[in-house]
């Protein structure tokens, strides 16, 4: 007997059964998304390694630990470990700069990181998300924030807690990190050593490190106070105190979190994660934020651009279980070519509608037929002489008989 090849660790297949439920999520974000002017787009699902490089940022992990690479024809080619770059790549690529701004688009599909698996996250995984090019104003922040928050709440997630906060420019976070770097140096050696190497490299990814004695570190008093002092220039205070106004005015319930920083480098000012108390530690379904450079970085224009993505996994494992649809009718009849002939009459007029293809015993298209439908569509010998359809409504076992060409189910 052949040895059965089983599914590679971190990859998971959807089943028949869960498919119902990824429908509700590509169907919400569809209609939603349209509805605040958003357009669809599905770029490939691997790049040029260097789009990746140059986007998300060479001191990330993503980069440096996580991305699925090959060669191929002398080329670096890169399963897409997350889609900005990609949109991006075909924002500039598609001169998408001339259209009139805001260019709102939005997407869904796999991405594909080397990590250990766990709750909600695999190597090979599915996000949803939307990127807006164009608008500079704290408006564009607070309409992708308020969108993300109600289409979770369009999938019945409630018990949510949004997260904020501002890294400011370039400029003012330069002086930032240069006084995080003067904190931390008597506590360097104790670091763990992801952090040893974000010191020099990216300093501001510290903040968001997972480790507990990294944690213990930055939570020492006279950490904290460089840490929660108020760096951002004049201008980006302005800019995340109208984002707050905003939020304020929309009923969107905040907090401010000074260590929050996301783990890509493009991010800059707005940043943002929206959290659920249902998934333990690792509880964030949704993250972005704005990054205003990252299209100039790629080769455009300078465009600003502000965007987020949600797992689709996690939003998965936080739904409760949806009833599978049932069918609109079933056939049951003992003559197979009528069976096919009146299921194909009805499928043609827009119904769900199957037959027994193995011509099992009446009784047993019936057991069938109740366990998967709405009515059974009973054809027998007087049925079928007559032009007629018994129709029985398997969840009150009335039952009536009409004309094949009339029925309505």
């Amino acid at each position: 007997m052949a040895k059965i090849i089983k599914v590679l660790k971190g990859t998971k297949d959807i089943l028949p059964q869960e498919a119902e439920m990824w429908h509700k999520l590509e169907k919400n974000a569809l209609e939603i998304f349209t509805k605040y002017g958003y357009k669809e787009i599905r770029t490939p699902i691997f790049e040029m390694t260097e789009l990746f490089a140059r986007g998300v940022g060479d001191t990330t992990d993503i980069v440096n630990k996580e991305m699925y690479t090959f060669e191929k024809s002398e080329r670096s080619l890169t399963l897409r470990p997350e889609n900005t770059a990609g949109v991006v790549r075909s924002f500039i690529e598609n001169g998408m700069a001339r259209l009139s701004a805001p260019v709102k688009l939005w997407y869904k599909g796999p991405m594909f990181r080397y990590e250990r698996p766990q709750a909600g996250r695999q190597r090979q995984f599915h996000q949803v998300g939307v990127e807006m090019f164009g608008i500079k104003e704290p408006s564009a922040d607070a309409e992708v924030i308020v969108m993300a928050t109600e289409y979770l709440k369009s999938l019945g997630l409630n018990d949510l807690e949004v997260e904020i906060n501002s890294l400011g420019c370039p400029t003012c976070r330069e002086e930032y990190k240069k006084r995080i770097k003067e904190v931390l140096k008597p506590e360097f050696e104790n670091l763990c050593e992801d952090c040893q190497n974000r010191y020099e490299k990216n300093p501001l990814r510290l903040l968001d490190c997972k480790v507990e004695s990294c944690k213990e570190i930055f939570s020492k008093p006279e950490i904290q106070k460089v840490i929660q002092s108020d760096f951002i220039c004049e201008e980006c205070a302005e800019h995340y105190k109208t984002l707050k106004s905003y939020l304020d005015k929309l009923n969107v319930k905040y907090v401010e979190n000074k260590l929050l920083v996301r783990g890509l480098d493009y991010y800059n000012r707005t940043v943002f994660e929206i959290k659920s108390n249902n998934l333990g530690s690792q509880n964030a379904v949704c993250g972005g934020g704005r990054y205003d450079s990252l299209v100039r970085n790629l080769g455009g224009e300078d465009t600003p651009a502000v965007g987020w993505a949600m797992g689709m996994e996690r939003l998965n494992s936080l739904l409760p279980e949806i009833e599978p649809q049932k069918l609109d009718g079933y056939v049951v009849s003992n003559s197979p070519a009528d069976a096919f002939l009146f299921a194909q009459e009805l499928r043609a007029k827009g119904y769900n509608v199957e037959f027994d293809l193995a011509n099992k015993k009446f009784t047993k298209q019936l057991e069938k037929a109740s366990k998967c439908a709405k009515y059974a569509l009973i054809l027998g010998e007087d049925e079928i002489k007559s032009g007629t359809v018994s129709v029985k409504n398997l969840e009150t076992s009335e039952q009536v008989t009409i004309n094949r060409n009339e029925i309505e189910l």
